[in-house]
């Protein structure tokens, strides 16, 4: 089953971030398995929008879907270009009865702003994935993943990371774009295993059959309805 892998993680972890460079996907990644989160456990599910670099498609632009869902949503307003942070984010991190997945920004600039947590990030209940989009500029090249990788992880003050690949860019995507992407992914990583693939959700099910990775399926929250048709 796609979330078997999802749920044997929810055993042994209860912090989940997402970095990555601007536009791979993370917040729909991260909407998507919050939302699948609270229907695999009985503990509250806290998603903290920490994206403070774009204006466009942050996890709060989807409030109102995740409030029907269960999913707690916490963000701060952003005034300008002040990079605040929401409230309680040490809190829930420590809380043992609650999962918490925190949506950071694109490059250095926002993986900085979660660096103040990294005592509790670099904890072996937490779990780092790094989000990789072969459809997007910056990673048309080891060099590329590696150098941005590298630059993310030292402004979150981050040691461990686990690669996602997410080989999507809307709702044209097709098995076969998925299939390419993951294979250029794998290229392009140099040795370095891709422990999770996400996916639409009606191509998962033919997808799991294709790929040894673990799918996970993905909904697009933050694209307004008539783009989806």
């Amino acid at each position: 089953m796609a979330l078997d892998k999802l749920r044997e993680l929810l055993q042994t972890k209860k912090n989940f971030v997402f970095i990555g460079e601007a536009g791979s996907g993370k917040t729909e990644v991260a909407l998507s398995l919050a939302v699948h989160m609270t229907k695999l456990t009985d503990k509250s599910v806290h998603l903290f929008d920490m994206d403070q670099t774009k204006p466009n498609f942050r996890a709060r632009d989807a409030a109102r879907k995740l409030e029907q869902t269960g999913v707690k949503l916490h963000y701060h307003e952003q005034v300008l270009d002040a990079p605040v942070v929401a409230t309680g984010v040490k809190e829930h991190l420590r809380n043992e009865n609650a999962y918490v997945l925190l949506d950071v920004g694109g490059g250095n600039h926002g993986s900085h702003m979660i660096g103040q947590f990294h005592e509790l990030l670099n904890l072996d209940n937490a779990l780092v994935l790094y989000v990789l989009n072969p459809y997007r500029p910056w990673s048309g090249a080891a060099e590329d993943i590696r150098e941005t990788m590298a630059r993310v992880l030292g402004s979150a003050r981050l040691r461990r990371i686990t690669l996602l690949g997410n080989p999507n860019y809307g709702p044209e995507t097709t098995l076969e774009d998925v299939l390419r992407g993951v294979e250029k992914l794998r290229a392009l990583t140099e040795g370095v295993p891709l422990e999770f693939v996400t996916a639409l959700e009606p191509l998962c099910d033919e997808l799991q059959t294709r790929i040894p990775e673990p799918v996970i399926p993905i909904h697009l929250h933050t694209l307004p309805d008539w783009m989806l048709k």
